[in-house]
């Protein structure tokens, strides 16, 4: 399974809006529980399929639908997904499905677009990030969240080298070049998989003089622009560096993102597996998010206190506030719906105690248009937002 981003996000709520159905269940990776996935799901197509109904559809047109779901329920679906939540999404012309480490709440949505406030949590708090591993003979970009990370296929990245010798291999060949070449190639050699992290891999403290430090100067050249542009392009996630000392700053100088954090992992990330260099950079990343949601809820309290019309936490404001991109910082309670209507005409929001037909989540609302405008959303636990509402909302202007 994928990590979901931000991206993937957005690409589903910019999907056609027409009976969108989306269903959220818990699963269970091992033990006897697992035999019960399969009977919650069905029980949540039923309810999928009944939802439908109401909205317009007859049974058939219901039942074809849902047939792309139905065709996921089969024992190796169940046993390949390792995680604690399943989240499907289901139109006419789409199914998608992401295995996740959230222990979500039974719920199916059937509306004009996907419901996705459940998903939210993973790209904030617990959020995406990248660690760059960086030596002379291999270049290592890893993607994560708080609870994994995978490796990126690089091989395929235009204009990147991944190693030293590939980004100098169609420069000049003169005999210094050559010699130079040769003696970093047999230094690389040299070097122990065993050999203690924070050493210089295959040289030791050695540096390799000035000559070769405009080497790796210009191979840190070619593979930060490459990273940028095809992989950090637009994107607001840190990037963790891994590697001995004497490279980070030839990286530091060759970078133009803006997300790069200061901290680093010193030492040969050669040796060190992917699980390894994940834990250690969720140490450096964790305290990055925490902090940046803090800061969003002080300005919050500044704002909302200073009456200064540029806070609010009713939802009568909100609503269309992220329908017209007016909002910057969006805090929202998962595990919570406010069923209701924005009439886009009039501008006026119907706030209903119950689910009625052609409603939708509010909440969810709000949260799927700040992102697709740009702002920023934290989706907590209700007891995390301010004033015991459920929703905070700061705006641009």
């Amino acid at each position: 399974m994928q990590i979901i981003s931000r991206e993937d996000v957005k690409t589903l709520l910019e999907q056609p809006k027409s009976n969108c159905v989306s269903i959220y269940m818990p699963v269970h990776p091992a033990g006897a529980e697992v035999r019960q996935d399969p009977i919650r799901f069905k029980n949540l197509i039923k309810e999928a399929e009944a939802r439908l109904i109401d909205a317009g559809l007859d049974q058939k047109e219901a039942m074809d639908l849902l047939s792309k779901a139905h065709e996921l329920d089969v024992q190796e679906f169940w046993e390949q997904l390792g995680e604690h939540g399943l989240a499907i999404f289901i139109s006419q012309d789409i199914l998608r499905y992401y295995a996740l480490p959230i222990d979500f709440e039974e719920l199916v949505v059937v509306t004009d677009r996907f419901h996705v406030k459940p998903l939210l949590p993973i790209l904030n708090g617990n959020g995406r990030f990248y660690i760059l591993a960086l030596s002379q003979n291999q270049v290592r970009l890893l993607v994560g969240t708080h609870y994994r990370c995978q490796e990126i296929d690089l091989t395929r990245v235009e204009g990147l080298p991944t190693s030293l010798d590939e980004a100098l291999q169609y420069d000049d060949t003169s005999e210094k070049q050559l010699q130079r070449r040769s003696s970093a190639g047999g230094a690389s050699n040299s070097g122990s998989p065993g050999s203690q992290a924070g050493s210089f891999h295959g040289q030791g403290s050695d540096t390799g003089g000035e000559e070769h430090k405009v080497d790796i100067l210009r191979f840190f050249q070619e593979v930060a622009p490459a990273l940028e542009k095809n992989i950090l392009h637009e994107q607001q996630a840190p990037l963790v560096l891994a590697g001995v000392e004497y490279l980070l700053p030839l990286y530091n100088s060759a970078n133009r993102y803006q997300n790069l954090m200061a901290e680093a992992i010193t030492g040969n990330p050669e040796i060190l597996s992917a699980q390894e260099l994940h834990s250690a950079a969720w140490g450096i990343v964790e305290a990055y998010f925490h902090k940046s949601q803090e800061e969003v809820l002080e300005r919050y309290h500044e704002l909302f206190g200073g009456n200064t019309g540029k806070a609010s936490n009713k939802l009568e404001e909100i609503i269309p506030a992220a329908y017209y991109q007016r909002i910057d910082s969006l805090v929202v309670a998962v595990n919570q719906q406010q069923w209701g209507l924005f009439d886009t005409a009039t501008e006026t929001v119907y706030l209903h105690d119950e689910e009625e037909t052609g409603d939708e989540d509010l909440l969810d609302f709000a949260a799927a248009h700040t992102l697709l405008n740009g702002g920023t959303v934290y989706a907590v636990p209700p007891e995390q937002i301010p004033y015991s509402t459920p929703v905070a909302a700061i705006f641009r202007y």
